[in-house]
């Protein structure tokens, strides 16, 4: 039984490679399009695909041609070709507003530029462009049923971001530049009041102003002691049981010792 099983699957299969490069070969559109459908039901997108590029042009204001361009978009989202993939869904969405297809198509062109996004010390120019369309369609499609994952999607991209900009705000710290450590991490805590990363910012801007306070000429150092001081509250202030609390008390420590010197 199962090799009578394991011979139907062949022929089968057999079959299918046949039609399919008949179907490239054939110069009737009709022919591409059935093959091409099918090939797409099977889940054998990168197949669907090279009929779908062969007979897009042709099949431009047919009645077929909103099922086509949607097969055709998908088969680019399933194979992971997402500049192609938003760009079809996008033009899909522009053909065919009132398709019943429409919503679904705009998140997914959407996605597709979220996809595109990198890791966050790379240029954030696709993750920039992804917020834009993720935007576009939550203002468009305000109670759709992809609102959820969208809202999800939005949410890590957003934290990219912000994890490029404060990266970059800490790096300052990291060479040693404290001044432009307090100036990027005071921008950053402004630019980015909710952030996850703030907690850890707080404590990068104490860090560096202690560092730049114990360092100082004795001209200087009072008034950079006591904004290194300020810098300490905060961070207890935002957060009482902070990871950073041993370290930061350490500081505080050295700070009220060395501030000593400026009241006797």
């Amino acid at each position: 039984m199962k090799k009578i099983v394991s011979l139907l699957l062949v022929i089968v299969l057999f079959s299918s490679c046949n039609e399919y490069q008949k179907a490239l070969k054939s110069e009737d559109v009709a022919i591409k399009f059935d093959v091409a459908t099918k090939m797409y039901e099977v889940k054998s997108y990168n197949k669907a695909l090279r009929l779908f590029e062969q007979i897009a042009p042709s099949y431009r204001g047919k009645p077929q041609a909103e099922k086509l361009f949607y097969m055709f978009s998908q088969s680019y989202f399933k194979t992971k070709q997402y500049y192609l993939a938003g760009y079809q869904f996008e033009s899909f969405v522009s053909s065919y507003p009132k398709s019943e297809k429409a919503q679904e198509a705009a998140f997914l062109g959407a996605k597709s530029y979220s996809m595109l996004s990198p890791v966050f010390s790379l240029d954030q120019t696709d993750t920039t462009k992804a917020i834009e369309k993720l935007q576009t369609f939550i203002d468009t499609y305000p109670n759709s049923e992809y609102l959820p994952e969208a809202n999800i999607i939005m949410k890590n991209l957003n934290e990219k971001i912000e994890k490029k900009v404060f990266e970059n705000a800490k790096g300052y710290n990291t060479i040693s530049d404290y001044k432009s450590a307090l100036v990027a991490l005071d921008n950053f805590i402004a630019d980015y009041p909710g952030t996850p990363f703030k907690e850890e910012a707080l404590y990068y801007k104490l860090d560096s102003a202690y560092q730049l306070g114990i360092n100082s000429i004795p001209a200087k150092m009072e008034e950079r002691l006591n904004v290194a001081k300020v810098a300490h509250a905060n961070l207890i202030k935002f957060k009482a049981d902070t990871k950073y609390k041993q370290k930061a008390d350490e500081m505080l420590v050295r700070i009220e010792k060395d501030l000593q010197k400026f009241t006797k």
